[in-house]
């Protein structure tokens, strides 16, 4: 199959020995949901393994299909998730104050998505920029008055933004580094762009969390790389470039913030050097760490398809909650569709009307639930959880169920 190569060496490092933490199989992209019509087509499947590099700590996947492929025409809009706006608005008032910007400043954000985040600096009057190259995607940010260039990020867009003049006093990439094949070019883009007193600030999901948490799902062809402080300190020493501090967030089942700055700007580092002691001391160069995440996601299948298929046994109607990436990646690799639940629902209406990749699931608007009330949604967007349990109040309250499989399976009901 065309559209992907695979590895031999570390993305971040060269290195040529990397070691087999977990493989997935070969399933569809995550993100691509199909039309009717599509269903008639045959899907793509691509070959998902992740692997650990020793020399620099980075966890990785083998796998890289093509970003046209991936991002072009994207599912994922962040802005219907409550959850993400309310985050993005913290991180704008922090910013804010952190680096004092006003009207002469500028903002900008790689893979702005459709504006969810921007929108809040326009509000205050900020200058702010979006770089994104989902074309439907950007569409919707315009609609907000935020402006998007529709291309990929990487050292030739920085150098001719540079040229014409701007220079970011804040550059932001919320859950893009892990998306970044060409990281060399990524990297020396932000060096590019980034004043000499500006700051970067990155989230990525944090590799601890994801081991600990057996958050399997997370992985998917979008994420080539899973980071620890340990790896994202060594890959940007390597462009002269230094993390000055660092946060951990809850967002998205567990992830680092991170604010990088030219090397001259550093500071102390206090908190940097606090978590990078820590990942020492559990092991963040060890793959006995990772080694034994494998057979915590085989005992996760075999717990969770215990319970799908024992309640379908004595006739309880099943439905699932989120066409998202995690959820189509849990769907496919535990072997779970129509052969246990009925339907899937999603809060996007550009998801609404469509199907799950590989397992075929019609998705539905939330209503469904309170038209048809299904004994059991399982809950596949588990990382927006509370926001999700909140609204589906009444379909609880009538006597509904979820069960949450994410990090261990549990019921929850009145």
């Amino acid at each position: 199959m065309s559209g992907y190569e695979i590895i031999t060496r570390c993305r971040a490092c060269g290195n040529i020995k990397l070691n087999e933490i977990l493989s997935l199989g070969s399933i569809p992209l995550a993100n691509s949901l199909l039309t009717a019509e599509q269903l008639k087509q045959p899907e793509p499947k691509y070959p998902l393994d992740l692997v650990f590099c020793p020399t620099c700590s980075l966890a990785q996947i083998t796998a890289t299909v093509a970003p046209e492929v991936l991002f072009r025409d994207y599912f994922y809009f962040s802005s219907v998730s409550e959850t993400m706006l309310l985050h993005a608005q913290e991180m704008v008032e922090k910013l804010m104050r952190l680096q004092n910007l006003n009207r002469e400043s500028l903002v900008i954000e790689i893979a702005s998505n459709d504006g969810y985040l921007l929108q809040y600096f326009l509000r205050k009057d900020i200058p702010a920029l979006g770089i994104d190259p989902a074309l439907n995607v950007a569409k919707v940010a315009a609609e907000r008055g935020v402006t998007t260039l529709t291309e990929f990020f990487g050292i030739e867009l920085a150098r001719k933004l540079r040229e014409q003049g701007e220079e970011a006093d804040v550059i932001i990439a919320n859950n893009v580094l892990a998306h970044v094949a060409d990281l060399k070019g990524f990297v020396q883009g932000i060096k590019t762009l980034l004043k000499k007193s500006g700051v970067a600030v990155f989230e990525v999901p944090y590799i601890k969390d994801l081991v600990d948490r057996s958050e399997f799902d997370t992985i998917y062809h979008e994420h080539l790389c899973y980071y620890s402080l340990t790896a994202l300190d060594a890959l940007f020493k390597q462009y002269d470039l230094l993390i000055a501090d660092v946060e951990r967030q809850d967002i998205h089942g567990g992830s680092l913030r991170i604010y990088v700055t030219h090397t001259a700007s550093a500071g102390d580092r206090v908190r940097v050097r606090q978590l990078l002691n820590e990942e020492l001391a559990w092991g963040v160069h060890r793959f006995d760490f990772y080694a034994n995440f494998g057979k915590r996601v085989q005992q996760l299948r075999e717990i969770l398809n215990d319970l799908l298929f024992g309640l379908k046994s004595r006739n309880r109607a099943i439905a699932g909650y989120g066409a998202g990436a995690k959820g189509s990646i849990l769907l496919n690799t535990f072997g779970i569709g129509n052969n246990v639940l009925d339907y899937v629902v999603d809060r996007s209406p550009y998801k609404q009307g469509h199907y799950m990749p590989g397992c075929h699931l019609p998705v539905f608007a939330p209503t469904k639930l309170l038209e048809a009330m299904p004994n059991y949604v399982l809950l596949l967007t588990w990382n927006f959880g509370k926001e999700i349990l909140t609204q589906q109040a009444e379909y609880i309250h009538r006597g509904g169920k979820f069960i949450v499989p994410i990090p261990e399976v549990k019921i929850v009901s009145s």
